[in-house]
C-alpha cells in the first residue's frame, strides 16, 4: 500500500503529515511512527501528524513524537495544517479544539487558556507552580504550565550556555512529572522579547516548539517579567505570543511545506 505524505516544518520543527480522513490508511502504531521518523532509515521528523475525520470539528489531528509516543497537541503542527487547509479551521486534538486561521506564510492559532494547578500539569506532589521549590544541577525554581501539554520553564542568564542535551532527559523523566515534561530554558531580553531553547518530550532538542513558546511567554507574564505580547526567539526563528485579557493564548508564526512523496506501508510496518 502506497501512502502519500507531506513533509512540513514550523521554524525547523519538522513533521510528516498523513491524511487519513478517507479511512484508507492503517492505524499509525508506535513502532511504525518510530520507523518513519528515523532520519537515517525513514523519512525523518520530530513529529508525525495524522489527520482524521471529526464529529466536532473540521478534522481531528493526532500527533506522535519521534519516539512513537502520542502527545496531546503541537503548536507548530497546528500552524502547518491550518496553512494546508487554507481557510479558518477548527481542529480536534486530545487537548481539545483549537481554532486557527491561515496568514501569509503561516497561521495564527488560538491555543486556549493555560492551566497552572499542580494536578493539571500534572505534578506528582502539590506545590506552587509559579515558583517550584526544586532544581537540577543549576536549573532551579521553574514555572510549570500546561498549554495542552506539560511544560517546566526555567529563566536563566543565558539559555545558550545551558547543557540542555544533558539536563533535558533527566528533567523530562523525573518522577515529579508523571506524564513526563517539556523542558524550556529562557532568557528575558527585554519587556517584549524572550530567547528560548526547548528539550521536547519524546523528541529531544528541537529548533522550535510552539507550545513551549506559549508556556514560556505565559510563565514570564505571570512573573511580571514581560508584557502581555512578546516575541519568542527560538533557534529556528520567531513566534509572536499574546495572552489576551480573556485568558486565551494566541500564537502567530510561519509554517512551510518542504516536499511531498509517498512510501510503502509494508516497508515500515
Amino acid at each position: 500500500m502506497r501512502i502519500p505524505f507531506i513533509k512540513m516544518h514550523g521554524l525547523g520543527n519538522d513533521f510528516i503529515v498523513l491524511d487519513a480522513r478517507d479511512g484508507d490508511m492503517p492505524p499509525l502504531e508506535a513502532h511504525v511512527a518510530r520507523a518513519l521518523a528515523d532520519r537515517h532509515t525513514g523519512i525523518g521528523c520530530d513529529q508525525l501528524i495524522v489527520l482524521e475525520p471529526s464529529e466536532v470539528a473540521d478534522f481531528r489531528m493526532r500527533i506522535r513524537n519521534a519516539d512513537g509516543g502520542e502527545v496531546e497537541v503541537c503548536g507548530n503542527a497546528t500552524r502547518a495544517v491550518a496553512m494546508l487547509h487554507g481557510e479558518p479551521v477548527e481542529i480536534e486534538t486530545v487537548a481539545g479544539i483549537l481554532s486557527a486561521r491561515p496568514e501569509e506564510g503561516g497561521a495564527a492559532v488560538d491555543m486556549g487558556e493555560p492551566e497552572f494547578g499542580w494536578d493539571a500539569i500534572p505534578l506528582s506532589d502539590p506545590m506552587d507552580t509559579l515558583d517550584m521549590p526544586v532544581g537540577w544541577d543549576g536549573l532551579e525554581r521553574p514555572v510549570a504550565v500546561n498549554v495542552g501539554n506539560p511544560h517546566a520553564v526555567f529563566f536563566v542568564r543565558d539559555c545558550d550556555k545551558v547543557d540542555l542535551a544533558r539536563l533535558g532527559p533527566a528533567i523530562e523523566r523525573d518522577p515529579l512529572f508523571p506524564e513526563r515534561v517539556n523542558v524550556n530554558v529562557a532568557t528575558i531580553e527585554n519587556r517584549s522579547e524572550i530567547r528560548l531553547r526547548v528539550w521536547e518530550r519524546g523528541a529531544g532538542l528541537t529548533r522550535a516548539c510552539g507550545t513551549g513558546a506559549c508556556a514560556t511567554a505565559v510563565a514570564a507574564m505571570r512573573r511580571k517579567l514581560v508584557d502581555r505580547e512578546v516575541v519568542v526567539t527560538l533557534p529556528g526563528g520567531k513566534l509572536l505570543i499574546t495572552w489576551g485579557e480573556d485568558g486565551r493564548v494566541t500564537m502567530t508564526g510561519p509554517a512551510t511545506e518542504s516536499f511531498r512523496g509517498s512510501f510503502d506501508w509494508g516497508d515500515f510496518a
